[in-house]
């Protein structure tokens, strides 16, 4: 595989470091920008990651998955660039404009956060074709929305949870209370409440925005599932980024059952000391998506506008990895029969709590 390079911006007054594994043979655009030449042998692909950075276990490296896999495939190479804690909008503006200008095409920006630096970048680079997960509100001629039904994957989740706990309790955690994240909190209440009306959920979020730590600090996550947890619960999920990592611990700690997100964190090596009780995660194919929108351009025709991933494509669903999970024949049975009755839109699942 070949090396990945890897930058942090610091602040505005510091300069995103150089890219020392990023394309040649880049075009000139018309703009003064650059533009990936369609060589796979001189083409690269870079990715912005959000909160949490590379490592989070979850939502980050399930973006870096694609790109390893198109760094294999696709013989491209790769770029990465880390968030800083705490950063401002120029920040972000600030990187995106540095893995354009270094010829990388895509360039992708994992998570809404990236929306407003997206809308300023791509029209500078108007011959690169910019991607951005989670988010619908930028769009352009060539910016690519890479978006998933998290609510219906959710739904699943509910419907396992309602089915495994013994209490009747279930909590859910939020990194942070945006839009995006009452989606996940809105399907997993509807699928437990449809599932047994008489369960309990718990829910709590960790930060407000302009405070976004809530996905990236597990301490927070692991307090938060350790009150639910004394409140009764016996089931937890969390979509919190990192911060889900504490949340998943304090839980397998104590016994409980944990439900994990983005990626099958049952495989997670960071977590495997709590692979046991981690019951199933949401999956969201954040990989494929990315894998997807670097071979369209590599192929000559770039992904541009709304590109969904619902449960009908397997774009989001429900993993049953841990043997456990396998064993619950009543659990899989319900779970199935929500996930077919909701591809048949059977059933329709909040996007709102």
């Amino acid at each position: 595989m070949r090396r990945i390079t890897r930058i942090a911006t610091v602040g505005i007054a510091s300069a995103a470091l150089a890219l020392s594994a990023t394309a040649c043979g880049g075009k000139k655009s018309s703009d003064g920008g650059t533009a990936a030449s369609s060589d796979s042998k001189s083409a690269s692909a870079a990715i912005a990651y959000d909160i949490g950075g590379r490592g989070d276990q979850s939502f980050n490296d399930a973006a870096f998955a694609g790109l390893d896999k198109a760094e294999k495939e696709l013989k491209i190479k790769g770029a990465e660039a880390e968030p800083t804690e705490g950063e401002s909008e120029a920040d972000k503006v600030q990187r995106l404009t540095e893995l354009a200008r270094k010829g990388n095409n895509p360039v992708i920006g994992v998570g809404f956060a990236y929306a407003p630096a997206i809308k300023k970048v791509s029209e500078k680079f108007p011959k690169t074709t910019f991607g951005l997960i989670d988010d619908t509100s930028v769009t352009g001629p060539n910016v690519a929305n890479l978006v998933f039904n998290e609510e219906q994957g959710s739904y699943l989740a509910g419907v396992a949870a309602a089915k495994a706990s013994k209490t009747g309790t279930v909590g859910f955690i939020g990194g942070v209370e945006v839009p995006l994240i009452k989606k996940f909190e809105a399907g997993f209440a509807q699928g437990v409440k449809d599932t047994n009306p008489n369960a309990k959920v718990l829910s709590a979020y960790l930060t407000q925005p302009p405070d976004f730590s809530g996905f990236a600090k597990p301490d927070l996550g692991k307090a938060a599932a350790k009150g639910q947890l004394d409140s009764g619960a016996d089931v937890v999920y969390a979509a919190a980024g990192l911060a889900g990592s504490g949340a998943i611990e304090a839980t397998a700690t104590a016994g409980k059952w944990a439900i994990g997100v983005d990626s099958d964190q049952y495989n997670q090596a960071g977590l495997s000391k709590y692979k046991d009780k981690i019951l199933t995660s949401v999956t969201k194919d954040v990989s494929d998506a990315v894998f997807n929108l670097i071979k369209s351009v590599q192929d000559g025709k770039p992904q541009t506008g709304e590109i969904r991933y619902g449960l009908d494509s397997d774009g989001v669903g429900l993993a049953d990895s841990n043997p456990e999970y396998k064993k619950m024949a009543d659990v899989i049975a319900a779970v199935e029969k929500a996930k077919a009755d909701i591809i048949a839109k059977k059933i329709t699942v909040k996007t709102a709590p």
